[in-house]
């Protein structure tokens, strides 16, 4: 784990318990720090998640075959500040826009947008702890996001329709590229 993780930890972004050694532990609402930026999402096949143009589209959105972290792979993190036990979060591309789990979640064709200006609901992702800076990533409606093939991909590359997590629904986060 990085420093620069670790700060984001100690700065208490989470307004509840994570499970233990998760990206950002527990804290109170109080102590919220700002948003986490340089975070990338890695795929169980080792590749990372890519916000195509940096952000700001309806079609061609996400692509899963990136194998180094550049500006595209980069995303900010926003606490929705909604006082739900699990914290949900805005993901923010590099232009600023946020990633939106198309009607909430549960497709396998227009999954993601990444156009929204605002952080609202379809735009609120939760991170689940499953230890060793792996998550799950599941959307408003309950679904998990899926690298499909477990990443590598440049079309087809995301669903949000699964309902239990498995291979491909594990991410590797880390903050402070």
């Amino acid at each position: 784990m990085s420093s620069r993780t670790k700060r984001f930890i100690t700065a208490g972004l989470a307004a509840a318990a994570v499970m233990a050694g998760g990206l950002f532990g527990a804290a109170s609402a109080s102590a919220y720090n700002g948003p986490v930026s340089g975070c990338a999402f890695q795929t169980v096949n080792g590749n990372y998640l890519t916000a195509v143009g940096g952000g700001g589209r309806t079609t061609d959105v996400l692509h899963t075959d990136a194998t180094q972290i550049r500006g595209w792979e980069k995303f900010t993190l926003v606490d929705s500040r909604d006082g739900s036990p699990e914290i949900a979060y805005g993901v923010q591309t590099m232009t600023g826009n946020y990633l939106t789990a198309v009607g909430g979640g549960g497709r396998i064709t227009d999954v993601m947008h990444s156009d929204a200006t605002w952080l609202r609901g379809w735009e609120k992702l939760t991170l689940h702890s499953l230890g060793g800076d792996w998550y799950s990533i599941s959307t408003v409606n309950g679904r998990y996001l899926t690298a499909v093939d477990g990443g590598g991909r440049v079309s087809d590359a995301i669903h949000s329709d699964a309902t239990q997590v498995g291979a491909w629904e594990r991410f590797h986060v880390t903050c402070g590229h």
